[in-house]
């Protein structure tokens, strides 16, 4: 584990990862595993409060090559991506041979249907035991209570969650230790499987060059992000890895 920007990112793999999650899942715990990019740990930069509940979390690996590159340069020579959509299919894979059930939080109702008929196509023998497409509204109180109380009776013990960054993180830290699941922040991973979005190829997710993909599939929303969260990022790594150098000098 590293510290990138103040958030303790993990030299995992994705193994580990689904190793950990079912471990945990088969003891009933309620445990949070992260994957971030360059634009989680922007968020979490510029809100102490998001960093706060990412270093709280069980692990956050490291979703896109940026991160790797900056573990690499801090030292962790055998750092790699743990990428969310295919950790997901890995988790899931294992989940089906390991007979724990699973639900899905998040999206809309159109998605999490082509979500769950990919997954249950892919994935024959996975018990799938909630579902859900939550309002895209804050809920009261009581609409809280009342889906941890679902999820919870489903007996789910691995719940993916996607809701998107940084809401979906919030949501996770918020339920653990209500929610007697591994909740794993996906994201994208339910638009990739419904097959609502496109994923960048291969060669340009192993080149770092994803966000280029994205950033042409939708310009509008993500042009903000990007050119407003790439640069710092570069820019306060390099800051940060100079420092590091001068300390150890």
């Amino acid at each position: 584990m590293r510290d990138i920007l103040g958030v303790k990112v993990a030299v995992s793999s994705y193994q580990q990862t689904a190793d950990n999650s079912i471990a945990w899942a088969r003891q009933g715990e309620s445990r949070a595993v992260f994957f971030a990019n360059v634009h989680v740990l922007m968020e979490a930069f510029d809100d102490p409060a998001f960093r706060f509940k990412l270093n709280a979390a069980d692990m956050v690996n490291p979703d896109g090559m940026p991160l790797v590159w900056a573990l690499r340069a801090l030292g962790e020579q055998k750092a790699t991506r743990v990428y969310g959509p295919d950790a997901t299919e890995i988790i899931l894979e294992s989940a089906e041979s390991a007979g724990v059930p699973v639900g899905f939080y998040g999206g809309s109702e159109a998605t999490l249907g082509k979500l769950l008929a990919e997954v249950r196509r892919r994935y024959p023998g996975l018990q799938v035991v909630f579902t859900m497409s939550p309002p895209f509204r804050v809920l009261d109180a009581a609409e809280d209570e009342e889906i941890t109380r679902r999820i919870g009776e489903s007996g789910a013990r691995m719940l993916f969650v996607g809701l998107g960054c940084p809401k979906q993180e919030h949501w996770i830290m918020e339920h653990r230790g209500r929610v007697p699941a591994v909740m794993l922040g996906v994201g994208a991973a339910f638009d990739f499987f419904a097959g609502s979005k496109p994923q960048a190829p291969r060669w340009m997710m192993r080149n770092g060059l994803e966000w280029v993909f994205r950033l042409a599939s939708e310009p509008r929303r993500l042009a903000g992000r990007y050119f407003k969260h790439n640069p710092r990022f570069v820019a306060l790594f390099l800051y940060q890895w100079m420092r590091s150098g001068r300390s150890r000098a």
